[in-house]
């Protein structure tokens, strides 16, 4: 679930996975990876998603409906 979550509000924002992955600090792939569902999301990178788009952290993870 969190990988599509990820993937949604990325593409709503018209953002590219590189631009993520930079605002993260992490590689491009890695981060193709977390939207893949290939890797576990780590919590910190969790909450820098959930502050950037400014939506809860049970929303990342597939708890809350809504943003």
């Amino acid at each position: 679930m969190i990988f599509r979550r990820i993937r949604e509000l990325r593409e709503d924002h018209d953002l590219t996975q590189a631009a993520l992955a930079d605002y993260l600090g992490v590689r491009q792939t890695t981060y193709s990876k977390y939207e893949l569902g290939r890797i576990e999301v780590p919590a910190e990178v969790l909450i820098k998603l959930a502050d950037y788009y400014q939506v809860s952290l049970d929303y990342l993870v597939g708890r809350e409906g809504r943003r």
